[in-house]
């Protein structure tokens, strides 16, 4: 409203002025010259006054260009003494100053609270200039991390991690990886970290974030736990063929004393021949279960080939049909896409296939209607899945979670490498295995591979 009055003010002045301008022409025609003496200074107070109007207009212009251009918005236009013409102009700048200082004050309130979230995050994060490698931002956390006070340039990080820093660079934005942080702060150390990464665009710059996440504390207590299942297995397995080793061997020891000190009989004899048969047997055992432990990590190269499912399941129903016919359980296979393909290598994953069966076989052979079903299909996310279901007894949760520890096993006869190897071989292929189960309903093992 108020530039309206203005402009509405202005075009009054120039009305006048042009009105005032052409008066003299009317005059001189109808002979009235000596109106000119009065005219000539009304023209002349009109031009000065729109001349000191605009000059002021300007002026005050100019004022507020130079308090935008410092960002200077503390600046105030005195209203009081303002001129009727200027009191809307002076108005309308501290009305634009005032939302430009509420807008930067939320602008800080907001810069504040997201500096005060990166502080109390224990993330480490940077960004800085992908073609300069000015650092933007470096929160405390990441500086606690690398033990650094400060970075000017992503650069500076080179010299004190020279493999880290080339981490960082190599990184692309929306990839993640785990990389080897090195310190030197009071003793050389190192730690695993959790890289993951994102750019953006500012002002034609390209900038480039990165996210650092201390794993190595994660890593040790996960790989701590692993180790304490399987040494309890270890000790569990080892303890209940050296326990009645031991003792036979103290009982065969008594018997060949009395045997030297009373003589052999024929009945002694055998006796220990049996004894130390069994020891022979045992032991054997032990070593059979060691080299079982050496050979989980043979398996480390895929002769990958394309291979149709269909054949997968075909040779699996030839090879276990006399073991299910004999203990009357029925293998049903669902294929609804006979195309159905994978670059697999076939004789491992036979391997993995025939572990599960077989385990599926001892889940199953006491039920009144034994059955287990292989399938194959695509999922909703595109992966392949390699299913093998079973109406067994099912799994309590406690069970499920050591099922892949190796040696782990809930038979008397069990090896406890199954599903160990089952896993390894089905990682190699890049895929994951999955299992599903519920006391006295059944089983199942979901392979997905991509």
């Amino acid at each position: 409203m108020d530039f309206k009055r203005m402009e509405w003010r202005l075009l009054l002045r120039v009305g006048l002025l042009l009105f005032t301008l052409s008066t003299p022409a009317l005059v001189i025609i109808q002979g009235w010259a000596e109106l000119l003496v009065f005219l000539v200074p009304i023209i002349l107070y009109l031009v000065v006054d729109l001349i000191r109007f605009l000059r002021q207009a300007q002026e005050e212009l100019n004022q507020f260009i130079e308090s935008v251009h410092y960002r200077d918005f503390s600046r105030f236009f005195n209203e009081r003494t303002a001129s009727a013409e200027l009191l809307s102009l002076r108005r309308g700048f501290n009305e634009i100053n005032t939302t430009i200082k509420s807008i930067n004050r939320e602008k800080e309130i907001e810069h504040q609270h997201m500096q005060k979230i990166l502080e109390l995050v224990n993330t480490g994060i940077i960004t800085f200039n992908q073609d300069s490698g000015d650092v933007l931002m470096m929160n405390e956390a990441l500086k606690q991390l690398l033990h650094v006070p400060f970075m000017k340039s992503i650069h500076a990080l080179q010299k004190r991690d020279r493999e880290l820093y080339t981490e960082v660079l190599e990184l692309q934005p929306g990839s993640t990886k785990i990389a080897t942080a090195h310190t030197t702060h009071f003793e050389k150390s190192t730690f695993k970290v959790f890289l993951s990464a994102t750019a953006f665009q500012s002002d034609g710059q390209k900038y480039k974030l990165v996210a650092f996440q201390n794993v190595s504390e994660a890593l040790d207590e996960t790989e701590s736990k692993a180790w304490e299942k399987l040494l309890n297995v270890m000790t569990h397995e080892i303890m209940n063929s050296v326990a009645p080793i031991s003792s036979l061997a103290s009982t065969l020891k008594e018997r060949l004393h009395e045997s030297i000190n009373h003589g052999a009989t024929p009945e002694d004899m055998e006796d220990l021949e049996v004894g130390i048969s069994t020891i022979k047997r045992r032991s054997d055992g032990l070593l059979k279960f060691a080299a079982t432990y050496r050979n989980l990590s043979k398996i480390t190269k895929l002769n990958l080939e394309s291979v149709y499912i269909k054949d997968i399941f075909a040779n699996l129903h030839r090879l276990m049909q006399p073991t299910l016919a004999q203990k009357n359980i029925t293998l049903d296979i669902t294929l609804k896409d006979p195309h159905l393909s994978l670059q697999a290598d076939t004789n491992l994953l036979d391997q993995a296939l025939i572990n599960l069966l077989v385990n599926a076989i001892e889940a199953v052979k006491e039920r009144p209607d034994p059955t287990i079903v292989l399938s194959a299909y695509i999922a909703t996310d595109g992966k392949k899945v390699i299913k093998v279901t079973d109406n067994g007894i099912g799994m309590p949760k406690e069970i499920q979670e050591k099922i892949y520890i190796p040696f782990f096993s809930t038979r008397k006869q069990g090896s406890g490498i199954g599903l160990s190897l089952c896993k390894q071989i089905v990682m190699l292929h890049g895929g994951t295995i999955q299992v599903q189960s519920e006391e006295g309903v059944g089983t199942a093992f979901l392979l997905r591979f991509s």
